[in-house]
C-alpha cells in the first residue's frame, strides 16, 4: 500500500494512525510537538520531526516537499488546526507531489475562522448562540449591554488562542472581565467574538460527523457527548455513539453552505432553553473521538484514505450505538470536581468506565503511546514544581 503521511500525532493524530495502521496502511507520522505520543505507535512505519507549520511555514513546506522524493503521491492529512490552516493554504502546491486531504484554504478558512462559521449559519437558517465580533472597545460595550450574563469571550482562531493562553475560552461573569478579556486578546493582535452562554451541562452536546462529496454526505455518524475537559468550557472526554437525526439536516446544510468536501466534525448543544440544537463550531479534519466511529464500524481514516488512493466515494453503512470513547487521562483530573461542585454521582462519573468503551490512548494492543504520554505528564509536572519552588 501507498503509504499515509499523518501530520500531528497527538490524541487526533493517534486516532487516525490507529485507523489506518489496522487497515494494513503504512503511516508515516509528521510531528512538531515533542509531547505528542502518536508517533511512537506501533503502526507507524517511520516518525519524522518537523518545524511548526506557523511559526516557521516555510520550513515546514520545505520539509513537506523533501518528502516527496520518498513517498511520491502519498496522501497527506493534516490532523490539527495549525497544520491544516498551512496546509490548505498551500493546497495547489502540495498537490503536485501528494494527494492532498483536506479542502482549500478558500472552504477551509470558513471553519478556522469561527466568525465566519457563524456568519454562514446565520446566512442560511442554522440555529446560533447569540454572538457578535467587535473591532473596538465600543462595540464590546455596545454588545455587551445585550448578553446576559455568564457570557463567553471566544477567539475567532482556536488554536492560536490556545497556544497562547493555554484555554480555549473565557467565561465572564461580569463586564469587567469581559472587558478585560478582550482586551488580553487585542493585545496580543488575536480576534474575539463575544457569545451568549448555551446553559446546561456538557451532556447536551452533539458532534455530527460525516464525510462529504458532490454537496452531499457520503457517510454520517452522530455521537453524544457525556463530559468535556474542562467541564462546560473544554473539548470532549468522554462520549457516546448514538444516532441523533435531529442534526443531520443542519449539519449538511451548513456543509453545502460552504461548498465544503471531505471528512469533517460539526458540533451542536442542545439548548434547555427552546430544545433547538445549535452550531457551535465546526472542524475541518478528524476529530478527538475518531476512534469512536472506527471502533463503531465507521472507519474515517480508511474511508479517507481509499477514496484518496483508490478513487472509492464512501457508502454508508450502519454504525454500533451505545459504545463509550474515553480521554482517561483528561477526564479523571476532573473527578473531584464533578462530585464536589457539580454534584455529580458516582454512577455517573463511572459510566462511560463500567459499560463498552474505547480509549482515546490506552491500547494494550499498542501501548506506547500511553506509556509516553504519562512519562510527559511527570516530567511536565516535575517541571512545574521546581518552578513554583523557585
Amino acid at each position: 500500500m501507498i503509504p499515509a503521511i499523518v501530520i500531528g500525532a497527538h490524541t487526533m493524530g493517534l486516532g487516525v494512525i490507529r485507523g489506518l495502521g489496522m487497515m494494513g496502511v503504512p503511516v508515516v507520522a509528521v510531528y512538531y510537538r515533542v509531547d505528542d505520543m502518536g508517533f511512537v505507535s506501533r503502526y507507524v512505519q517511520e516518525s519524522i520531526h518537523v518545524s511548526h507549520p506557523e511559526t516557521d511555514q516555510s520550513a515546514f513546506i520545505e520539509h513537506l516537499i523533501e518528502l516527496a522524493a520518498r513517498f511520491p503521491g502519498s496522501p497527506l492529512i493534516p490532523v490539527s488546526d495549525e497544520s491544516l490552516k498551512i496546509v490548505s493554504q498551500n493546497k495547489q502546491l502540495l498537490q503536485n507531489y501528494f494527494k492532498v486531504a483536506c479542502a482549500e484554504w478558500e472552504i477551509i478558512h470558513q471553519l478556522l475562522e469561527k466568525n465566519n462559521t457563524h456568519a454562514i449559519a446565520v446566512e442560511y437558517g442554522i440555529p446560533v448562540p447569540k454572538t457578535n465580533t467587535p473591532v473596538s472597545m465600543d462595540e464590546v460595550i455596545t454588545f455587551a449591554s445585550e448578553l446576559e450574563y455568564p457570557c463567553l469571550v471566544k477567539p475567532v482562531e482556536s488554536h492560536s488562542y490556545f497556544q497562547l493562553f493555554r484555554r480555549k475560552i473565557v467565561k465572564a461573569y461580569n463586564f469587567d472581565q469581559l472587558a478585560a478579556a478582550y482586551r488580553e486578546a487585542e493585545q496580543a493582535g488575536l480576534k474575539v467574538m463575544l457569545q451568549e452562554l448555551i446553559p446546561g451541562e456538557d451532556s447536551l452536546g452533539v458532534n455530527y460527523n460525516s464525510y462529504f462529496w458532490d454537496g452531499k454526505p457520503a457517510v454520517e455518524f452522530t455521537a453524544k457527548k457525556i463530559r468535556s475537559a474542562p467541564p462546560e468550557l473544554g473539548s470532549p472526554c468522554a462520549a457516546i455513539s448514538r444516532e441523533i437525526p435531529e442534526v443531520l439536516e443542519y449539519g449538511r446544510r451548513f456543509l453545502r453552505a460552504a461548498n465544503f468536501y471531505g471528512y469533517s466534525c460539526t458540533e451542536f448543544k442542545r439548548d434547555p432553553r427552546d430544545g433547538v440544537y445549535k452550531l457551535m463550531e465546526v472542524n475541518g479534519r478528524h476529530n478527538l473521538s475518531t476512534l469512536l466511529a472506527v471502533n463503531c464500524g465507521i472507519n474515517f481514516p480508511w474511508l479517507h484514505y481509499r477514496h484518496l488512493v483508490e478513487g472509492i466515494v464512501p457508502e454508508q453503512t450502519k454504525f454500533r450505538e451505545e459504545l463509550y470513547w474515553v480521554d482517561v487521562e483528561r477526564d479523571l483530573p476532573y473527578i473531584p470536581r464533578r462530585i464536589f461542585r457539580q454534584k455529580e454521582s458516582l454512577s455517573q462519573i463511572l459510566e462511560p468506565y463500567i459499560h463498552p468503551h474505547v480509549s482515546a490512548v490506552y491500547d494494550a494492543h499498542d501501548i506506547r503511546p500511553f506509556i509516553k504520554r504519562y512519562v510527559d505528564f511527570s516530567k511536565n509536572a516535575v517541571s512545574r514544581l521546581l518552578k513554583h519552588e523557585q
